[in-house]
């Protein structure tokens, strides 16, 4: 898969192993930014914890995006699947928060999770997280939502071709 330019945004796939590209979106995370990315404080990511974000294999798939004039990574999203199903994680650096990246990574993730065969994506949401779930919403017309323990929300998306 090749880099590609969307709604201004350039879009390119995560190198297995890429540790330093996840570190960089990592690090341009606030507190509240890193919270609703991992559902609760997370001020220190482990080793073991940041390899697996690098992952990327036949089961895990990320895509990084890159804003002109910027030159560290403003978003990542990854999705980890379980069948034709998939889990779906993503988050945009605070700087570019509000800019349409977030909407630019959930539809070509999700359009490269249907070309693979995924049909359904899930994602568990902070429920003090209000734009995601919005973005996530507009991704597809098809979306089921359960209250979790916690405050926090699950939404599942339907993908159809």
């Amino acid at each position: 898969m090749h880099a590609r330019y969307v709604d201004g945004v350039t879009i390119r796939p995560l190198r297995n192993g890429d540790v330093g590209t996840v570190l960089a979106v990592l690090g341009r995370l606030g507190p509240r930014s890193r919270a609703q990315r991992f559902g609760g404080p997370k001020p220190r990511v482990s080793e073991g914890e940041l390899e697996q974000l690098a992952r990327v294999d036949r089961r895990r798939h990320a895509l990084v995006a890159w804003v002109d004039g910027d030159p560290e990574p403003a978003g990542l999203a990854q999705l980890v699947r379980d069948g034709a199903s998939a889990e779906l994680a993503f988050a945009v650096v605070d700087v570019h928060q509000g800019r349409g990246i977030g909407s630019v990574l959930a539809r070509e993730l999700a359009g490269d999770a249907l070309a693979a065969g995924i049909t359904e994506l899930r994602a568990t949401v902070t429920g003090d997280n209000p734009r995601v779930v919005s973005l996530l919403r507009r991704v597809t017309g098809s979306v089921r939502e359960t209250w979790l323990g916690g405050g926090q929300r699950e939404l599942v998306l339907r993908l159809e071709r």
